[in-house]
């Protein structure tokens, strides 16, 4: 992974004290509130509906067991011992005091973490798949990329004050882990070193998926390519309403081609500013420290063993394991949605675990990952009962990755001052209510995503099942969608109808559920692929009859 050399050290550092001072003044009263915004959401601070919360930056989801550690101790020092993973790969502390958010970031900084541009009309933190540099389906690691982009976007000065926030995700699989096609730009390899360039995605009020800018786009052109197009939202990009502001409007309303053609300018003028040559080199630099491990050679008994005597750790296995490109290991997901539970959140002693667990089993390597979970890319089939065992014992064996209980939910009211309707309490019902029928498992692979607000923060328009909370009269209401797919084949979810009451929302989508099981075609159909055969109209029929 990247360490951190003398240069970030020195800037981490300078960033800090400047903020330490700018904290001060404003407890001192020498900064007004308004004065004080814009300087702490540059360095991830947000005021939330009840405290400030920090968000510290996961560059590309990945971290090293010292860094997890030191998450633990922010969490149980500053918070209230536990962490939240985001859909952006981050993680938020939500109950920090303003005096103590300097001294969390100076300890960010001992493990080279921060929290800049992680908030702010910025590029924000540069995503990318989870399971890079191990998955079986993998082209090439997609990291070194997406660390290029990092150190070229952070405290980029003409894009310090963009009309909107910028989101970059990057893969370097044919299988979209990173919903690429909701992104502002998404880079998607299609061979070594070549990219095709997706823009103007994005979710919110006015979903979209990305169109193709750039067919292939050769890697020592990335970073002035990736100049022409923000520059170019930047000049043309509206400044008179901030719902209109994002880059997918700026595509919509003046054209895909008369944004490649300006593009392809901009390219032209300052591609020669760029030493490719440097460009290579850092790349080849970068390549190195994302070097893969030395895998172990680990005898396969035990695997095999318990496999055919624990049906508890076969059916972890089954769902909670992705191929590695080596035969004799697997990519673990660490499941964060233990039923009834808040998606996402983990607690400092978890926290812990998981990093000593990465250290014997893991090669010392972690991953955030954009569904609210964490993941082992490179553990060694023989070692995975031990680690089962380790991980049941502090709740995080939950065999559901991929299935209903596997929610992807926003904070929500119970946290955010944008909110308009709970989403935690309804995620903690659906995966309540499918686990007490025994029924996710015989369902299959089923995306449920939900989002307390229109702003869409818990990818909602993408869910195979979406859920989005509005306030109707005060009263909280619940839109679904069906049909949404964040993959490589992304389209948006089509609206229902009318919404639900709070306490109606999880019947209605157990009536959705048992109708997919009812009108499926064999157990092998999947709820997307059922949806799509048989459309809106049978699931509408049988969510509005009563």
């Amino acid at each position: 992974m990247y360490v951190y050399d003398d240069f970030d050290r020195a800037f981490i550092a300078e960033r800090n004290r400047q903020f330490r001072d700018q904290v001060a003044r404003r407890i001192d009263g020498s900064l007004t509130e308004d004065e004080f915004k814009p300087l702490r959401l540059m360095n991830g601070l947000y005021l939330q509906l009840h405290a400030y919360m920090l968000r510290v930056a996961v560059p590309y989801g990945t971290l090293n067991p010292g860094q997890l550690r030191a998450l633990a101790s922010i969490a149980d020092r500053w918070d209230k011992g536990y962490g939240h993973v985001t859909t952006r790969q981050n993680m938020q502390f939500n109950w920090p005091r303003l005096t103590d958010v300097p001294d969390m970031l100076d300890a960010l900084a001992e493990v080279g973490l921060h929290a800049i541009q992680t908030s702010g009309n910025t590029i924000r933190n540069v995503t990318s798949d989870p399971f890079a540099g191990a998955a079986a389906d993998e082209i090439a690691d997609p990291r070194p990329y997406a660390e290029l982009i990092r150190q070229w976007s952070t405290d980029h000065p003409e894009f310090q004050f963009l009309p909107r926030k910028f989101k970059v995700a990057v893969t370097g699989s044919p299988v979209d882990r990173v919903v690429t096609r909701a992104h502002d730009i998404g880079l998607r390899m299609i061979a070594p070193d070549l990219f095709e360039v997706i823009v103007g995605g994005g979710l919110g009020r006015t979903p979209m998926i990305g169109k193709v800018l750039h067919p292939g786009l050769p890697a020592v052109d990335l970073l002035p390519y990736l100049e022409a197009v923000v520059g170019t939202y930047n000049l043309l990009g509206r400044r008179d309403n901030k719902y209109k502001a994002r880059i997918k409007i700026t595509v919509h309303e003046n054209g895909l081609e008369t944004i490649r053609d300006l593009v392809e300018a901009r390219f032209a003028e300052i591609a020669p500013q760029f030493d490719g040559a440097a460009t290579l080199a850092q790349l080849a630099r970068l390549k190195r420290m994302f070097a893969d491990p030395a895998l172990d050679s680990v005898p396969d008994l035990p695997w095999q063993a318990a496999r055919h005597a624990d049906p508890v750790f076969r059916s972890w296995a089954d769902t909670n394991l992705h191929p590695h490109r080596d035969a004799g290991h697997a990519i673990v997901t660490i499941s964060l949605k233990a039923h009834g539970a808040t998606p996402g959140d983990v607690t400092s002693d978890q926290m812990r675990l998981i990093a000593d667990l990465a250290e014997r089993f893991g090669h010392g390597d972690i991953r955030f990952t954009h569904e609210q979970n964490i993941v082992l890319p490179h553990v060694a089939r023989g070692d995975l009962p031990a680690l089962h065992r380790a991980l049941k014992a502090q709740g995080l064996a939950t065999a559901n990755v991929g299935l209903a209980s596997d929610i992807i939910a926003c904070p929500g009211m119970d946290y955010c001052a944008l909110a308009t309707a709970r989403s935690i309490p309804v995620a903690q019902e659906i995966a309540e209510r499918v686990e007490a029928l025994k029924i996710e498992h015989d369902i299959g692979p089923l995306k449920i995503k939900i989002s307390g607000c229109i702003n869409a923060c818990g990818h909602h328009h993408v869910g195979h099942i979406g859920i989005l909370g509005l306030d109707r009269a005060g009263v909280e209401s619940y839109q679904i969608t069906l049909g949404g797919d964040g993959s490589e084949d992304a389209a948006l979810g089509e609206r229902t109808g009318p919404g639900f009451a709070a306490d109606q929302i999880v019947p209605a989508v157990e009536r959705i559920l048992s109708a997919y099981l009812a009108l499926r075609q064999g157990r092998d159909e999947t709820f997307l692929q059922a949806y799509r055969r048989l459309g809106l109209a049978p699931f509408k029929e049988v969510l509005y009859a009563a």
